[in-house]
């Protein structure tokens, strides 16, 4: 693996790890020459996915467009960038086990959004807004209800499996 900062070859491995959903192993890794250090991901290579634009384009799957789609949603939010990548391994994991070669962009946009509803509501509304292109507040607010009454419909699942003891 060349090293980042000076180019060479000469590096080692001082710690590797698998990520939460052992579909890559972490890397730090640490430069000879420089003793610059670094983190490399390694990952099983599959056979690419297609993604179909809603124009009809189409592009290769790309991890960081999603990654980059997230950190942005979950900006200034309590989420570490672990979490995310978990989310980006997910959602890539259920593309692949689709067995489809091309996937729609707004089959990956409601993948997303199924995670994000998941992990932060704030995260979840500013991804929606984006993707559902919001025009103006009433847009923001139909979203709002329909979070608030899905929220309240999974706290009285819960409230009914405590009460029943399941």
């Amino acid at each position: 693996m060349k090293c980042p900062s000076c180019g060479s070859l000469n590096n080692r491995v001082t710690n590797s790890r698998l990520n939460n959903t052992e579909s890559a192993i972490r890397r730090r890794r640490e430069c000879q020459k420089c003793l610059w250090r670094f983190t490399t991901h390694e990952r099983v290579e599959y056979t690419p996915i297609i993604i179909v634009k809603k124009d009809s384009r189409r592009e290769d799957f790309s991890r960081e467009k999603i990654l980059l789609g997230l950190k942005k949603a979950c900006e200034k939010r309590a989420i570490s960038i672990d979490e995310l990548e978990d989310i980006v391994d997910s959602i890539e994991r259920d593309l692949k086990n689709s067995n489809d070669k091309e996937i729609s962009s707004s089959f990956v946009g409601e993948k997303i959004m199924q995670y994000l509803h998941g992990l932060d509501d704030v995260a979840y509304v500013r991804f929606a807004s984006v993707y559902r292109e919001f025009k103006d507040v009433n847009d923001f607010i139909k979203e709002f209800d329909n979070l608030s009454s899905s929220s309240k419909i999974n706290n009285d699942i819960k409230d009914d499996s405590e009460k029943t003891g399941e």
